[in-house]
């Protein structure tokens, strides 16, 4: 069974920290993991499979393997409808650049992410590439701040998605930020169809892999 995405606006829907997500459509498993490996700041991370993971067995493995969480990038993967997902663990707060590329060669690809113990704070962000290009990207509170206010992006896709949100209600400046949060998710699910089942992600086991930076893992006790 496939979920929308709305209940990704839930207080820590997927882990401690928010949630980085993307979807891609036109690539499999093996071939988003293989761009988001080129897509991190620095050097190309190796991608190491290391079995299939709950949330928690990820976030304990990175924990143990790498003496930190936040040392390393893990991901869990799997398939909803026409679009294959990446949901990120441990380090993944600023290490990706923007991900035009990894749409290249007639891709979609749509981020979705959440800095939710950011203190600044930094609001819910969304971005949609296709075939190299950006097509629309906000942030979900559409409140002016973090540099740009509605909806940026290629002018035929981003105006008709901004008229969408606009018909929602949003920006609305009197309503709970979690509400706004859910509310565009809303729009942008419906708009692009995107599937994304909370069961398999939350409480099921997945695929994983840990895209290493490496640096030496610490010595064993």
């Amino acid at each position: 069974m496939t979920d929308g995405t709305t209940w990704l606006a839930e207080p820590r829907s997927i882990a401690f920290g928010g949630y980085h997500v993307v979807l891609a459509r036109g690539l499999t498993q093996d071939e988003l993991v293989c761009r988001l490996a080129k897509a991190v700041y620095g050097s190309v991370r190796a991608a190491v499979a290391v079995g299939d993971h709950t949330t928690d067995s990820l976030l304990q493995l990175l924990e143990d393997t790498y003496g930190d969480l936040y040392a390393e990038i893990g991901l869990r993967l799997g398939r909803a409808g026409d679009w294959t997902y990446a949901v990120a663990y441990g380090g993944w707060q600023g290490e990706f650049r923007p991900l035009t590329e990894v749409s290249r060669d007639g891709a979609d690809i749509c981020l979705l992410e959440y800095e939710e113990e950011n203190g600044k704070p930094v609001p819910p962000q969304f971005a949609y590439f296709r075939d190299g290009c950006l097509l629309s990207a906000c942030n979900l509170h559409l409140d002016g701040s973090w540099g740009y206010e509605g909806v940026e992006g290629d002018p035929a896709t981003a105006v008709r998605l901004q008229d969408l949100l606009t018909a929602a209600g949003l920006p609305d400046h009197e309503r709970d930020d979690g509400e706004v949060h859910r509310i565009a998710l809303g729009v942008i699910e419906r708009f692009f169809g995107l599937s994304l089942p909370k069961d398999a992600i939350v409480h099921g086991t997945l695929p994983a892999v840990v895209l290493e930076s490496g640096f030496p893992k610490p010595a064993r006790a």
